[in-house]
């Protein structure tokens, strides 16, 4: 069997994902495989428009901000989540990963990661370990454990505290 050639890896912009982050890289540069870096997102839309009136902050141009609604970000993007994934991929670079995507995946992020590495065809998904030992989630389920009984493929839950 050979090494992974795709490798996912979850982040939300916390300390801990980005260590996750750059566990992956190093073993996606180390397989040299693709590393794919997925931030969740869940969008405002109610019945097809913005459950609260978009903020046009992001938009330099007020025109496209007008035109485009809350869907302006997509054009410079500053939204928060690709922010996140700007820092996860200069992260995974300095890590040695060579070839990196970003992926900003609208849902939850157990099935909108589930949903991914399906989509790609991915060898590992790669998640911190956050909640794992919580009392929450031994209670409610966390996300390494939930992605780790739905996921299909090897699933690397990197120890993220010091």
């Amino acid at each position: 069997m050979s090494g992974y050639r795709i490798v996912v890896v979850g982040t939300d912009g916390s300390e801990s994902s980005m260590r996750a982050v750059t566990r992956a890289a190093a073993v996606a540069a180390q397989e040299d495989a693709k590393l794919i870096i997925a931030s969740a997102h869940v969008e405002e839309v109610e019945r097809g428009g913005w459950s609260r009136p978009p903020s046009h902050d992001h938009v330099s141009d007020p025109r496209a901000a007008d035109t485009l609604g809350g869907e302006g970000y997509i054009l410079h993007g500053n939204a928060p989540v690709y922010g996140i994934l700007r820092e996860a991929r200069d992260k995974a670079v300095a890590a040695g990963a060579r070839n990196v995507e970003e992926r900003a995946v609208n849902g939850a992020p157990v099935p909108a990661l589930v949903k991914l590495v399906q989509d790609v065809n991915a060898d590992l998904l790669v998640v911190g370990d956050v909640g794992l030992d919580s009392v929450a989630g031994r209670l409610l389920g966390s996300v390494p454990a939930e992605v780790a009984r739905k996921a299909r493929i090897d699933v690397l839950i990197v120890h993220t505290a010091d």
